[in-house]
């Protein structure tokens, strides 16, 4: 069993199941729940609102994934570190993985579906390709 798992979260319903699915099944690990300000987007109407808005936005965004966390860990009577860290998605994470030494890293599946998949792709799939841990995906 690993001793050290990372759950990057957003605020989809994925996210929530895989730290459910996280929790559930490594109970005696340390958890980390990292959320990733995307800065390789725009937020709203783009260049509307300048960067100190965008950020105010996406920090409280981030706190509201970590309330949710910390609410579900509660239930499971664990403890879990939060992480915001900024940056290109795919790449902060792997570093992140890397930089902190995980075993595990427990993600969901993103939400994109049909052609935004095809041209996008996943967040969770790039992980999974790049990690050099195991990394489990969760519908």
């Amino acid at each position: 069993m690993p001793r050290s798992v990372l759950v990057p979260m957003d605020d989809s319903p994925p996210s929530k199941s895989a730290l459910e699915h996280a929790l559930t099944s490594h109970a005696d690990a340390e958890f980390t729940v990292l959320y990733v300000i995307d800065t390789t987007t725009a937020v709203g109407y783009g260049d509307f609102f300048p960067a100190t808005v965008q950020n105010g936005y996406r920090e409280r965004r981030a706190e509201r994934v970590f309330e949710d966390a910390a609410e579900l860990a509660e239930l499971h009577k664990t403890d879990l570190e939060t992480v915001t860290e900024r940056g290109p998605p795919t790449s902060t994470i792997t570093a992140f993985i890397d930089d902190h030494g995980f075993e595990q890293v427990v993600m969901g599946s993103h939400c994109r579906t049909g052609f935004n998949r095809l041209l996008l792709g996943s967040v969770a799939e790039r992980v999974a390709r790049r990690a050099s841990v195991p990394v489990t995906i969760v519908p």
